[in-house]
């Protein structure tokens, strides 16, 4: 995949957006052919430092060591491809740019020594892919996308669906307090959250920005609006509040580009569709007349073959 530029997507697009009003529609049409290579600047947002993770035992089901070995990992270019053979129908360009570049940067993280998969992770990828995929033409084309996705980095889709599922569950039934106080109780969650604090404390968790997303869904869903909330999840987990404070501004700045550039592409669709139907009006009166005409030749000549006959 060509690299994506370094310019700011936040520049292009606000520029873009000022000219929303008087924007023709081949300008739009290029917007959508190559600024949606600048959608999001993900390489910034996503290409973290993955931090080292030492093996520890887990005090959990839902805390999944995976080790990988650097001799057996598969080429960038083997888990695109993997992706590609999964899935072989068109994406369009406004998803399919920012799955690539996910899949690169989760590819890179994938296949580290290092690498270890947990579940609060997996709610973050699972909540950047389902407001990705948002208004997605199908259903279930967004569902065998996440599929191909996932099982072109060798791991399991049911499973990350499976723990976002219960991370959110859990979530939905705390309250401000239970949710930061995790580490006095006992359960499959509070047991996930306890392995996290443990390596963090020691120094072995891998910090990244689907873990901050994570984070931020849990919140959301115990409906905890008040800044000390976090604050107070982050210093149990031993987290650094400052660095998911920072990725939290800048994913919640995508959401609202995301919003935009899908605005802007449902106007331009909206208005190719109309131009065809313009163009396809002519089209059907020729045809029309063409018919009443045959049909009237067609006439005459019966009449014509009768007036002989008799």
């Amino acid at each position: 995949m060509a690299a994506l530029t370094s310019l700011s997507f936040s520049s292009s697009f606000t520029q873009c957006c000022e000219r929303k009003a008087t924007v023709s529609s081949s300008s739009t049409h290029r917007f959508f052919t190559s600024s949606s290579s600048e959608l999001f600047s993900l390489r910034t947002f996503f290409s973290n430092h993955y931090g080292v993770v030492r093996a520890s035992s887990s005090s959990s089901k839902m805390v999944v060591q995976c080790m990988s070995s650097v001799t057996d990992a598969p080429t960038v270019s083997e888990t695109k491809l993997n992706f590609l053979k999964a899935y072989k129908r068109p994406i369009p360009s406004i998803y399919n740019t920012v799955l690539q570049e996910l899949i690169v940067q989760q590819h890179l993280m994938r296949y580290k020594r290092s690498y270890r998969y947990d579940p609060v992770f997996a709610l973050g990828f699972v909540t950047v892919y389902d407001q990705l995929m948002e208004g997605y033409p199908s259903d279930e084309d967004r569902d065998a996308i996440f599929k191909a996705y996932i099982n072109a980095l060798n791991e399991d889709p049911e499973q990350y669906r499976k723990d976002a599922q219960k991370m959110e569950e859990w979530a939905r039934a705390q309250n401000l307090t239970s949710l930061v106080e995790f580490s006095s109780k006992d359960g499959e969650i509070e047991g996930v959250l306890k392995d996290i604090a443990e390596r963090a404390g020691k120094g072995d968790f891998s910090y990244s920005r689907f873990f901050a997303v994570g984070l931020f869904r849990l919140l959301e869903l115990t409906n905890a609006t008040e800044p000390t909330i976090l604050e107070k999840l982050c210093a149990a987990l031993n987290i650094n509040k400052k660095s998911v404070d920072r990725d939290l501004d800048v994913y919640r700045n995508l959401l609202s580009k995301l919003v935009q550039a899908k605005e802007l592409l449902k106007e331009y669709v909206d208005r190719e569709k109309k131009k065809r139907e313009e163009r396809a009006e002519p089209q059907k009166a020729n045809e029309t007349i063409t018919k009443c005409l045959g049909q009237q030749l067609s006439g005459q000549q019966l009449w014509s073959y009768e007036k002989n006959i008799y």
